[in-house]
């Protein structure tokens, strides 16, 4: 008999790409999660997983399992938040995702704040390169910088956060003029390459809000904003950045804005939330306690 213990940890294997992560998801070790996956493949009765090298997939049996161990879990935890909304308790498992740079600044202060006032509560924050609505059916809470997500998508902004053409003092010491987004196309740029978009293609507004575009040649380019931000501070090109990320360099003047007049598209921060992720009471506790702690705008107050 599959028990909901099983199904919790069959849950955490679906949703990892190999035993190796489900292992450091559950803390404990990889021979100890395929002796638990063993055992419950026979008395399953069948294969639940396909594992080749270190990647695993799910069986068309063990599709069938995740997706009722996910139905079981929703249920459970859809009946604990009715309960805890009925006395007003804040409680269970957060799951937050946000990006590495902003997620460590800006969402795991707010997580130790909200664990200290919600002593019934256990939080887990993820962070990656680029976190977005893939993650939205294991987290409560995603926190997202740059284009909006999927149509339809549940999400609610946080703060507002211009994309800023930057260069270091020195590299615009050398680099001779720069009067219009064209002129780009002559200098040394940096850019972050987290997916398909076409980051060679950079898009402005005009003072009067026509759009321009130019086609501009990297010299150097990374899937971390971070290292490009350091690139951009040691004088090696130009590049557009978050503001969050440089709006101290810019005041500190270790980096100069370029083009001022021209906008490139705007990325707030927003926070993605699945449907039923919405009417959790922890969720709505921690955005609250978060958009409190992003108004005023952080990297705003010291201009």
């Amino acid at each position: 008999m599959i028990t909901s213990e099983d199904l919790d940890f069959f849950n955490v294997l679906a949703s990892s790409s190999s035993l190796a992560e489900a292992a450091r998801k559950l803390n404990v070790t990889p021979p100890a999660i395929t002796q638990r996956l063993q055992a419950l493949e026979a008395r399953a009765g069948v294969r639940l997983l396909d594992r080749t090298g270190r990647r695993s997939s799910l069986t068309e049996a063990g599709t069938l399992v995740a997706a009722h161990g996910r139905t079981v879990a929703d249920t459970l935890e859809a009946l604990s938040e009715a309960l805890a909304d009925r006395t007003g308790n804040v409680s269970g498992h957060l799951r937050v995702a946000a990006p590495h740079g902003f997620g460590r600044l800006h969402v795991a202060p707010v997580v130790q704040d909200f664990i200290r006032r919600h002593e019934n509560v256990t939080v887990s924050l993820e962070l990656s390169d680029h976190p977005g609505a893939r993650q939205i059916e294991t987290c409560d809470v995603v926190i997202h910088i740059g284009p909006p997500g999927p149509p339809g998508q549940v999400m609610i902004t946080l703060a507002s956060n211009r994309r800023i053409l930057c260069a270091s003092p020195e590299y615009l010491a050398q680099s001779g003029p720069i009067e219009t987004p064209a002129d780009l196309a002559r200098q040394r740029c940096l850019v972050v390459r987290e997916n398909d978009e076409d980051v060679t293609l950079w898009r402005f507004r005009a003072p009067d809000r026509s759009p321009a575009t130019v086609r501009i040649h990297p010299v150097m380019w990374s899937n971390d904003g971070a290292v490009v931000r350091d690139w951009a501070l040691a004088g090696m090109g130009i590049a557009i950045r978050s503001e969050w990320n440089v709006a101290s360099d810019l005041q500190q003047g270790r980096l100069c804005t370029v083009l001022p007049e021209w906008q490139a598209p705007a990325a707030d921060v927003v926070a993605m939330l699945g449907s039923r992720h919405g009417r959790s009471a922890r969720t709505t506790a921690f955005l609250s306690l978060l958009q409190l702690s992003l108004n005023p705008v952080p990297w705003r107050q010291h201009r």
